[in-house]
């Protein structure tokens, strides 16, 4: 583990599934399926081929601006 994990903002539950899926399939390796978690959203975790490790993550509370970029105040 190099220390560093990447994030990746979601805005569903669906939308976590389906990167971890697309992870998988391009050769990936899921680290901790998505689950319901402590902070009330949804997240899983993924190692890409080059050895990265990712969140991808979606709390309801969430909002997005008009560039689906995460508002964070």
């Amino acid at each position: 583990f190099g220390g560093i994990t990447l994030a990746c903002n979601l805005k569903s539950e669906q939308e976590v599934d389906d990167i971890i899926e697309k992870a998988k399939r391009f050769g990936g390796t899921v680290a901790k399926q998505p689950q319901r978690v402590s902070w009330g959203g949804y997240s899983g975790y993924f190692r890409d081929p080059n050895g990265y490790y990712w969140e991808v993550a979606f709390g309801e509370s969430w909002e997005f601006d008009e560039n689906d970029m995460l508002v964070i105040d």
